[in-house]
């Protein structure tokens, strides 16, 4: 940890981040509250980091609100295939030459941030590299001067990041207290025609793919994972109506961290256009929805077409086809 050679310059927030909670009603701990932002030009605060320290500050970005900037005022980010539990980054070679890494030089100066959340990793090259949150932080290389926001939403994995780790933008500063910050949720619901079922923050029903094995690692990835989206730990992981002790999460092939309940990994489905609805249920005869106890539902499938993988042309790529396997079903 890089805690004794923190200068905090201004007053911290209060942090309180709770772990993630398991099967039947995951839900997610209020995140600690961001401290005022500097009101202040350029590096985003009045303390002016010594020649060859890092300063990490919070500063107004326009309409994407508050974000770390660096003692120059340039905006950093967060990468969505580097892992906050526990802190590790992804991004190496050219990427890091797209993507410069914050390091730990010298004296680490903080403002505007809860100190609890401010650590450190150490990158392939031995460097260290400064987290905040567990996120490890980045510049932007086509960021030209300070303010800019140019690589906001890059590849959908590149975000600028808040004083707490998260991403900003207009989705986090619109989601409730309680669910900022993309940070996850899973609900212990009842959908129509299927029963008890779990369900994401937004209401969509969730499933199991019983090609998975329990607690390991999940065989959906490529053209699978697009039509199965993975449920990611994002944040604190909250639970409603769901046993916390059947919450947990396993380590997908690209580095990202899915939730699982009863030590399956939960999933979302791409057809269902809206919340309460589950297409999935059936689909190939291996995709079902699952129940808040972490088990698959036994209600009855609809779709015998889908149930027996004839519902759809399209091969899956992520796993082994089986025979007649279609809709990604195998």
């Amino acid at each position: 940890m890089l805690r004794k050679r923190f200068v905090v310059a201004t007053a911290s927030a209060a942090a309180g981040l709770a772990l993630l909670s398991a099967c039947s009603g995951g839900t997610e701990t209020a995140a600690p509250a961001v401290a005022p932002a500097a009101a202040v030009a350029g590096a985003g605060g009045n303390a002016p980091a010594a020649k060859g320290e890092t300063k990490v500050a919070v500063a107004e970005a326009g309409d994407l609100g508050q974000v770390l900037v660096d003692k120059d005022g340039f905006t950093l980010y967060r990468f969505d295939k580097d892992s906050a539990k526990p802190p590790k980054s992804n991004c190496d070679g050219d990427c890091a030459k797209a993507w410069p890494p914050v390091l730990a030089d010298g004296e680490v100066q903080i403002e505007g941030v809860a100190q609890a959340v401010v650590g450190e990793l150490t990158r392939a090259d031995g460097r260290k590299q400064v987290t905040v949150g567990g996120w490890a932080l980045y510049r932007y290389a086509k960021d030209a001067k300070a303010g800019e926001t140019k690589g906001q939403g890059v590849g959908s994995t590149w975000y600028a990041a808040n004083a707490k780790g998260g991403k900003a933008g207009q989705a986090a500063k619109e989601a409730p207290a309680e669910q900022k910050d993309g940070a996850t949720k899973l609900v212990a619901s009842d959908v129509d025609g299927i029963g008890p079922a779990i369900v994401d923050k937004e209401g969509f029903t969730l499933y199991m793919f019983t090609k998975d094995k329990k607690n390991k690692q999940p065989t959906c990835n490529g053209d699978c994972a697009k039509t199965w989206p993975a449920v990611l730990a994002e944040g604190d992981v909250q639970l409603e109506g769901i046993e916390q002790k059947l919450l947990g999460t396993v380590k997908r092939a690209d580095g990202t961290t899915q939730v699982t309940v009863g030590g399956w990994p939960v999933y979302r489905y791409a057809k269902d256009a809206n919340a309460g609805e589950a297409n999935g249920h059936g689909v190939g005869g291996t995709w079902f929805v699952i129940e808040p106890a972490g088990c698959k539902s036994t209600a009855p499938v609809k779709d015998k077409a889908a149930q027996s993988g004839n519902a759809a042309p399209k091969k899956e790529s992520g796993a082994p086809a089986e025979s007649g396997g279609t809709e990604y079903g195998y």
